[in-house]
């Protein structure tokens, strides 16, 4: 497996900061909020978008993707009823996959809780089939770019659609395509009844990507999560790509939460 880490943490600085050190570090990789860069992926030039892709080269990290993908700009929902809405969204969700295949990236992480929530007076299952329609709609770009999507099971206390990975999988089967995947969220899959290391087994070849952080919100060995268990399960499963550190509490500072996140992870598997 490789390591990354999620640059939102860096209040900030320059992303060619953070990359810097994250590969000083020893980073593999840099997963980017796209809000951290601009109010809308379409205000960053491609002549922009070419100097941060060199920058990470530069660095020697590679940028993973992105996530927390529909912060900004207003206005967005993933499956809101109004067609409007949701083709802005959906258009805004395809400028998203150019930019990240023009950094290099190659995953997107849809979270993004409060752009999905199913409304009071919604029909759940015609939310979830205007959710499902909408990512089909993005595929064929995301496949020219080369982007996974990985729909990301958030907690409950975060929202009430895609709230156990048994759903995500369920999304996952429905679109059956190879560019919509899964991942799983150590924060947010310990709200389920299940141990996160089986949430892990259970995704099986869906399994794209990971975010490693604590319940508490604070980064891998900062509190009492089974951090270990999922690292060793993942080793278990041959698992290859990105473990990213996504953190919500970003105390002390970013140096500290970057540096010990990765020595503690790389403890484990010494």
């Amino acid at each position: 497996m490789k390591f990354a880490t999620c640059n939102e943490y860096f209040e900030n600085w320059p992303i060619e900061e953070v990359f810097a050190y994250a590969a000083e570090v020893g980073y593999q990789g840099v997963e980017i909020a796209p809000f951290t860069l601009a109010p809308s992926v379409e205000e960053i030039p491609a002549g922009r978008r070419q100097e941060i892709r060199r920058a990470a080269e530069t660095a020697g990290v590679e940028i993973v993707g992105l996530h927390w993908l529909l912060v900004s700009p207003t206005g967005l929902y993933i499956n809101h009823p109004d067609e409007g809405i949701r083709n802005k969204t959906r258009d805004y969700f395809e400028a998203l996959i150019r930019c990240c295949g023009d950094f290099g990236g190659k995953v997107m992480i849809i979270g993004s809780p409060k752009q999905r929530n199913v409304q009071e007076g919604w029909d759940y299952q015609q939310t979830w089939d205007r959710t499902r329609a909408v990512f089909e709609s993005c595929l064929k770009t995301a496949e020219q770019c080369g982007v996974y999507l990985c729909i990301e099971p958030l907690s409950p206390d975060q929202t009430n659609l895609l709230t156990t990975a048994a759903q995500a999988r369920k999304m996952v089967a429905e679109i059956n395509h190879p560019h919509f995947q899964t991942m799983v969220d150590v924060c947010s899959g310990s709200s389920e009844a299940l141990p996160v290391p089986q949430l892990l087994r259970d995704s099986g070849s869906h399994l794209y990507h990971v975010h490693v952080n604590d319940v508490n919100k604070r980064g891998p060995g900062f509190g009492q999560s089974d951090i270990a268990g999922v690292l060793r399960t993942l080793r278990e499963l041959k698992y290859e790509r990105y473990v990213s550190v996504e953190v919500f509490d970003f105390k002390p500072d970013p140096r500290t939460i970057a540096a010990a996140s990765l020595a503690y992870m790389r403890g484990v598997l010494a």
